[in-house]
């Protein structure tokens, strides 16, 4: 399958900035593994590939529940940090849009905020089913759109500051894009031919301190640190002021912030 623009603006978005992820967001992102592994009904002896791996939150997981667990990612510190991570996974550099492995291959395919990073999400998730056994499980979660309060924090933040986003920072195709929505994440499903779709949002508050949350944008993860490091220094500094603004809505009296967040978990049958 072809890589597309946006596939390789993600892959420069993300080279490098491992450990700044771990630090911050990856916490965050953790929050859905047990969910994510209970939807794909992974247990003792069950074959999971778990592709975007990132710090290998999931692999572990899927390791610490007896599975034979197979992970990949297409950044080389996230590949190092879930080799430590899960040290009993064979972690592998590789990823969507084309999967290093034959058809009908793992029992399980599990894929934690990875569709979010793709340039084809319908292709991604008709190669997630390739390489899925027929009647195996694929569970997958997205950020919705529009995002809860907590999620929503430091883009308001960028907004407020009149901050612009840098033409280099790809955006999907408009022929790609789905609508981020349960009923949107079970079409795109269902048009990758799965059966028993079921799609889900899932509420929690994730807990974190004003200095972790903003690491992770003024190290340059993800869009939104893509955009707060575009900027100019003065530019940066107003988006912090409004970021320290802001985050007072979110203070817990032991200075700690309490962000609500959703994700959407969707998973089917090959």
């Amino acid at each position: 399958m072809a890589v597309t623009a946006f596939d390789e603006s993600e892959r420069r978005k993300w080279a490098g900035r491992a450990d700044a992820y771990a630090a911050g967001f990856a916490k965050l992102c953790a929050h859905t593994v047990p969910q994510l592994l209970d939807a794909a009904k992974v247990r003792d002896g069950t074959t999971v590939l778990d592709v975007g791996t990132g710090t290998g939150a999931v692999a572990a997981a899927a390791c610490d529940r007896g599975a034979k667990v197979t992970a990949v990612d297409t950044e080389p510190g996230m590949v190092a940090l879930a080799r430590r991570s899960a040290p009993t996974a064979d972690v592998r550099l590789a990823g969507l849009p084309g999967l290093p492995f034959a058809d009908d291959e793992f029992d399980a395919v599990v894929a934690n905020f990875v569709l979010n990073h793709v340039g084809r999400p319908r292709e991604a998730l008709t190669e997630l089913r390739r390489v899925t056994r027929p009647g195996g499980r694929i569970a997958v979660t997205i950020w919705p759109v529009p995002p809860a309060a907590g999620q929503a924090l430091l883009a308001r933040a960028v907004h407020a500051a009149g901050a612009t986003r840098p033409d280099d920072l790809a955006a999907l195709a408009p022929e790609d894009d789905f609508p981020r929505t349960e009923q949107g994440l079970a079409t795109l499903l269902d048009d990758a031919g799965l059966a028993a779709v079921d799609c889900r949002t899932l509420h929690w508050e994730h807990r974190t301190t004003p200095e972790e949350w903003w690491s992770g944008p003024a190290a340059g993860v993800a869009t939104i640190g893509q955009i707060v490091t575009s900027q100019p220094p003065a530019v940066i500094a107003e988006i912090k002021r409004h970021f320290d603004a802001l985050s007072t809505e979110f203070a817990s009296p032991d200075g700690t912030l309490a962000l609500p967040h959703t994700a959407l978990m969707a998973c089917g049958r090959a």
